[in-house]
């Protein structure tokens, strides 16, 4: 049972950012913007959250010191998305390319201001976050072994952003109006939508939940920061294509690719795994094997939003 508690945990280490990512991108694209730069999004928001917890950690530590870098990491997230939406919404640029060179700037960037500022591209920070058992709910027979001890806060935080974000696209006007102007833009405008605002609302809110993404994939997975987060922004891209654009798919997406992660990360903890004898490198590969092997056979049944990637022109309806 050990083994199988310590398999769920790291599943919940590795899904949740995945989870944030891939609804970020989520509102993005069903507000008709492609978001592919959701890798260089993720390295700027664990950048300035990293680097703000590497700063401030003599001064303050635990949770709410993790919360401020949380918040950090969003607002660079939206910050650094807007550049996506100018290009893609205000320029009508070709989104693919925008998100692209998002992409390769930001992990330059952040090598280039580390070294700046520390002399190296590193940044290290010291955990002072992790929690050995949550009080009360971690002495739960079996649930409290599984969800309650030996975590994160960055886990609740990411389930409670995910909950708020699939009730607002689902069950709220400003919901109906995004979705609206990723399937049919011309007709949410005819009733008065501002089409662009809220596919500037789309961009900012996925930069926010990839800022805060790639913090809390950083967070319990490692003390050093290196200017990547290990294709993780493809990655959640792979999710949100699986659970076709939908808040619940995309849910279960995330866990199916967390435990394929926790498979190649972890395989030296689980005796199965390691009885097989395979050489490390098979294992690394295994949550991209498995993403390639998904949209194979999904893709043919996708459903993209209809408008997703064509830039609106009020003029021309």
């Amino acid at each position: 049972m050990d083994v199988f508690y310590f398999v769920v945990q790291q599943t919940m280490f590795f899904a949740i950012p995945l989870l944030l990512v891939a609804i970020g991108g989520m509102y993005a694209e069903r507000s008709g913007v492609i978001n592919i730069a959701l890798e260089g999004i993720m390295v700027m928001g664990a950048f300035t959250g990293i680097l703000f917890i590497s700063e401030m950690g003599d001064s303050m530590s635990g949770q709410g010191l993790l919360i401020l870098a949380i918040l950090i990491a969003g607002i660079t997230g939206m910050v650094f998305s807007l550049l996506h939406a100018f290009a893609s919404i205000n320029m009508k640029a070709d989104q693919t390319i925008s998100g692209t060179a998002l992409n390769l700037f930001a992990p330059a960037f952040v090598i280039f201001a580390a070294r700046m500022l520390n002399g190296v591209q590193q940044i290290p920070f010291e955990d002072t976050f992790r929690i050995p058992s949550v009080p009360v709910l971690g002495d739960i027979p079996v649930i409290g072994d599984m969800f309650f001890k030996n975590t994160y806060l960055t886990t609740y935080v990411g389930i409670l952003l995910y909950v708020i974000a699939a009730f607002v696209i689902a069950k709220t006007r400003f919901g109906l109006r995004l979705r609206a102007c990723g399937e049919h833009p011309g007709a949410a405008d005819s009733v008065g939508v501002k089409v662009g605002r809220i596919r500037y609302a789309g961009v900012i809110i996925s930069g926010f939940l990839g800022g805060v993404g790639g913090l809390v994939f950083v967070v319990p997975t490692s003390t050093n920061f290196n200017a990547t987060v290990a294709g993780y922004g493809f990655l959640a891209l792979a999710v949100m294509i699986f659970g076709q654009w939908r808040s619940g798919k995309i849910l279960g997406a995330a866990f199916f690719f967390g435990v394929m992660k926790t498979m190649a990360s972890a395989y030296t903890s689980v005796p199965f795994l390691k009885g097989l004898g395979l050489p490390n490198d098979v294992y690394k590969m295994i949550p991209y094997i498995a993403t390639l092997i998904v949209l194979i056979f999904t893709s043919k049944s996708s459903q993209a939003p209809k408008a997703e990637g064509i830039p609106y022109d009020k003029g021309a309806r």
